[in-house]
């Protein structure tokens, strides 16, 4: 029988051995995951960037190796890994061997298109705005406090009349355009945050929002328009939501490290390239207003229809922001993603803000982001994320930001000496969680059997004990 018992003994304790080493395994491959996406270029692909590695860029890949009428959009699933919506089985089956998860939905990306084709030929609805939601599959419709009964019935009747998959809702609050940090600028209308510092190889400008003034528009460093920043010299607004800003000075875009973003309280980040986001992607947006905030990518291709007029193209995500934050720089894994353009609630409620994407703005304007490295253009590479794109410059107005000291807390990685320290996203636990669960059951077995293995040891002498000298 202690024989037995020694056997059982033996393989518990290989067995809590061997969980041990499986966590240690499944704990480093989650974190070389993590790490891969925090240094590979963007979630839509920019060069350098390895789809294999990237959830966002295999789901993409998907979606277009499938095409659209087999394919409803792709997101990152709460696990980390990405999920591609799609119409047949057969499909599903190749997303899987891909190495991504399938979900069977019952409308393609090309009927979701539609309605909202249908939404935009209506007659405008100041108020309202609508977006793709991919993990549902369906279109969803918002209408703000300001839209009236009568409106709100039109927008409905619309919506019942596509179909079932188009889903409309209320919403607090008014969408409407942030203008009235990175860095404030200031005009004679109001207030906005400058985005990323740019080049055309001859010039340098801020890319910001479209809506935060006209061509011709005059910015300032301050209130008192005593420090000139620069002169607005193109710019879409509506239908888009973009401007450059052209420097006062030559050299000021570069002057004092072009690639970082100023995030408040005296720190910056470095960012290295431009991309387009993922759905359910976390990012992170600086405002002139508010400071840094996080939040995820909830839709892209969002329309709105501000009081001021429709706006497309955009993405729609979570994260809070305030007036005065228009224009200002969204950021993840330090990449540039897209420029504040407006939305509802504040800071202290929470909200919907939208974004202009970065790489349509880039390439609409014939711009690059500014070079960190050597203060120029970001060279040949477009920075249109299918293209790809060399390291990165972003916002700031001079004079330049202070060095970073590093983030704690937040998603920061660690300062460098040479700059601003660079933002990288926060380890996702929920992919740790489960390596950290089998090694925590595997030490508890260890314990267990090493505290039965003591106790039974002990008993043994003390019987040996008593009868020995009993």
């Amino acid at each position: 029988m202690r024989h037995v018992r020694r056997r059982v003994h033996r393989l518990a304790r290989l067995a809590a051995a061997c969980g041990l080493v499986c966590g240690g395994v499944m704990v480093s491959s989650a974190m070389a995951s993590e790490n891969s996406g925090r240094t590979t270029a963007a979630p839509a692909g920019v060069s350098g960037a390895s789809a294999s590695s990237d959830p966002s860029a295999l789901g993409t890949r998907m979606v277009s190796r499938l095409g659209t009428s087999r394919t409803a959009g792709s997101w990152i699933g709460s696990d980390g890994r990405p999920v591609v919506a799609v119409t047949d089985t057969e499909a599903a089956d190749e997303v899987r061997r891909a190495g991504a998860r399938a979900k069977v939905v019952a409308h393609s990306m090309d009927r979701l298109r539609s309605a909202t084709e249908t939404l935009s030929a209506a007659p405008r609805v100041p108020g309202t705005a609508w977006a793709l939601d991919y993990a549902s599959n369906k279109v969803v419709v918002h209408a703000d406090s300001t839209v009236s009964a009568a409106g709100w019935s039109r927008l409905s009747g619309i919506a019942k009349g596509i179909g079932g998959y188009v889903e409309t809702e209320r919403t607090r609050g008014a969408f409407t355009t942030r203008v009235n940090g990175a860095a404030p600028i200031f005009a004679a209308n109001g207030r906005c945050s400058a985005g990323f510092n740019v080049t055309d190889g001859r010039d340098d400008f801020v890319l910001t929002a479209g809506h935060c003034g006209p061509v011709g528009t005059t910015w300032f460093q301050d209130g008192q328009g005593a420090a000139p920043v620069g002169t607005t010299v193109a710019g879409t607004f509506p239908g888009s939501d973009f401007s450059l800003v052209r420097y006062e000075t030559a050299g000021s875009g570069t002057r004092g490290g072009p690639g970082v973003v100023d995030i408040g309280g005296g720190r910056a980040v470095r960012i290295i390239g431009a991309a387009d986001p993922g759905v359910g992607q976390q990012v992170f947006r600086s405002g002139s207003t508010t400071g840094l905030h996080s939040g995820k990518v909830t839709a892209l291709n969002a329309t709105v229809n501000y009081p001021e007029g429709t706006v497309t193209g955009l993405i729609e995500t979570d994260v809070c922001a305030e007036p005065g934050d228009s224009g200002g720089p969204l950021i993840a894994q330090g990449l540039a993603l897209g420029v504040t353009s407006g939305g509802n609630g504040d800071c202290r409620s929470g909200g919907t803000t939208f974004f202009q994407p970065a790489t349509k703005a880039l390439e609409a304007l014939g711009v690059k982001l500014a070079d960190p490295a050597s203060g120029t253009g970001a060279g040949d590479d477009d920075t249109a994320a299918a293209r790809g794109q060399s390291p990165a410059g972003a916002a700031a107005v001079p004079p330049a930001v202070p060095e970073s000291p590093g983030l704690t807390g937040s998603p920061g990685a660690q300062g460098s000496a040479g700059g601003p320290a660079s933002l990288s996203e926060i380890v996702n636990s929920r992919t740790l969680a489960p390596g950290l669960a089998v090694i925590a059951v595997s030490l508890l077995a260890l314990l267990a059997t090493h505290w039965i293995r003591t106790s039974q040891d002990r008993r043994r002498f003390r019987s040996s004990y008593s009868q020995n000298w009993g």
